[in-house]
């Protein structure tokens, strides 16, 4: 066992067992597996044994299987241990082992700092994450903990005197993510905890680039958290990517005004991406209140428009099909998407049919059709067609299928093997290690080189 190899592990998810069948495992029974390959280096087992262990009140033990991973000096092992150790009442354990890999600025100082704050060391904490302010993430960290340390005003400080204030970000990594606009946001949120909500606002209004992040839009949630809800719908009519206006509408159906959260979506907007997103939107909040017809029509005006037809916008209305007993409907809407385009039917758009088929029973002919489709021999058509297999009972041609592109598909071959309990067979499938690239193992600082 060795740092390189535990790194490829985790990085690539390949030649290894990877969570999401550690957890099939230990669900359909097969502890002992899980613990036999925790003990042969199988990290993702490792992880997850200990944790039960630790739940089993088995700390000792838990400790032990983490012991060998933490000795390779890697970091997200001794991570791992001290989230456990946290998690018992042993913090200052934590801490003890944490702190020397927290002298590498990046994800062990921030785990590190944040592990201090928690367990009343705050002042420490705001004083080793700001030796690293530089990143966006320690800034972010350095933003969250500094809260009661009575150092908000030094930190909002320190924060926007990083980047000029003329300057403005010509790519993501400009300024290594920490643009100007995530200082302002940063500094808003300081703002907002010090009880200055207008001057957050203010800050807020003056982002010029980035102003959502992970479909969230920092200002309209200030703006709904405080209720000054005429100001969110000021903003919301003007927000270009509709963040501000599926703000506005959850406060409304919160509330119970779900006519009035059905007119903020179904008033247009000026960009192309907010039309779009506000109409999948509304479709979901009709859904969600028994509107299905009208979820299902906002969708289908959506799908007919110039351009509109895009497969997850077509997925999300064949769905809506599905899931309201109306899958002949969406079986007949795809035949005349079908017709439009010359009667082609790219894989995409296809295993949308096949799913509808199997709602109204015809479960072998869609697995015919899906046989014979022009991209029926690929190894992402054998993902959909293994599945259908085993629905319907038919388990081993599902293993057969999968077998003839099997270094593709060997998590799910993997998967339908345990399904059958054929377990050492499925553990040798996920072992089989591709060549390993020659790159640095991790150590959570930041990089720029590719891929990010």
């Amino acid at each position: 066992m060795n740092a390189a190899d535990l790194d490829y592990q985790a990085r690539t998810l390949s030649g290894c067992i990877p969570p999401q069948l550690v957890s099939r495992l230990l669900e359909l029974g097969h502890g002992k597996e899980v613990e036999f390959q925790a003990g042969r280096g199988e990290w993702f087992c490792a992880r997850e044994w200990a944790r039960l262990l630790g739940v089993q009140g088995r700390q000792a033990e838990a400790l032990e299987v983490l012991a060998p991973y933490v000795a390779t000096g890697w970091w997200p092992a001794a991570r791992a241990q001290a989230e456990l150790l946290e998690s018992w009442g042993r913090a200052e354990e934590a801490i003890a082992l944490a702190r020397p890999y927290a002298e590498v600025v990046g994800l062990p100082l921030e785990f590190f700092g944040r592990l201090l704050a928690r367990h009343g060391r705050r002042d420490e904490a705001v004083v080793v994450l700001s030796a690293g302010i530089e990143g966006w993430f320690l800034a972010t960290a350095l933003a969250e903990v500094v809260e009661g340390s009575g150092r908000e005003e030094d930190i909002a400080a320190l924060l926007s005197a990083r980047i000029p204030a003329q300057h403005r970000c010509d790519g993501p990594w400009c300024c290594r993510g920490l643009d100007p606009d995530m200082v302002i946001g940063l500094v808003a949120a300081i703002r907002e905890r010090q009880g200055r909500i207008d001057e957050a606002i203010a800050l807020l209004h003056t982002r010029q680039q980035i102003t959502s992040v992970n479909n969230r839009d920092q200002l309209a949630d200030l703006l709904a958290r405080h209720d000054r809800i005429e100001e969110l719908r000021e903003y919301a009519a003007s927000e270009y990517h509709g963040h501000a206006a599926q703000r506005l509408a959850e406060v409304l159906e919160e509330r119970g005004d779900v006519e009035g959260a059905i007119a903020v979506y179904r008033q247009p907007g000026d960009s192309p991406v907010r039309q779009c997103r506000g109409a999948v939107q509304l479709a979901q909040l009709l859904a969600r209140h028994g509107r299905c017809d009208e979820a299902i029509e906002v969708m289908r005006v959506l799908a007919d428009s110039p351009g509109g037809a895009e497969d997850w916008i077509v997925d999300t209305l064949c769905t809506l099909y599905a899931d309201h007993g109306r899958a002949r409907d969406g079986l007949a809407y795809l035949d005349t998407l079908k017709a439009r385009r010359d009667g082609e039917e790219e894989w995409d758009f296809f295993r949308m049919r096949l799913r509808l088929m199997a709602d109204c029973g015809l479960l072998d002919e869609a697995i015919e059709q899906a046989r014979v489709h022009p991209e029926g021999d690929t190894w992402y058509a054998d993902w959909t067609i293994s599945d259908l297999l085993a629905e319907a009972g038919r388990a081993e041609e599902a293993v057969a299928v999968l077998e003839a592109h099997a270094p593709a598909n060997c998590d799910s071959l993997a998967g339908h093997l345990i399904d059958l309990g054929r377990i050492k067979e499925a553990v040798a499938v996920l072992q089989q290690r591709k060549s390993e690239p020659v790159v640095p193992v991790s150590t959570g600082t930041f990089s720029t080189d590719p891929p990010f």
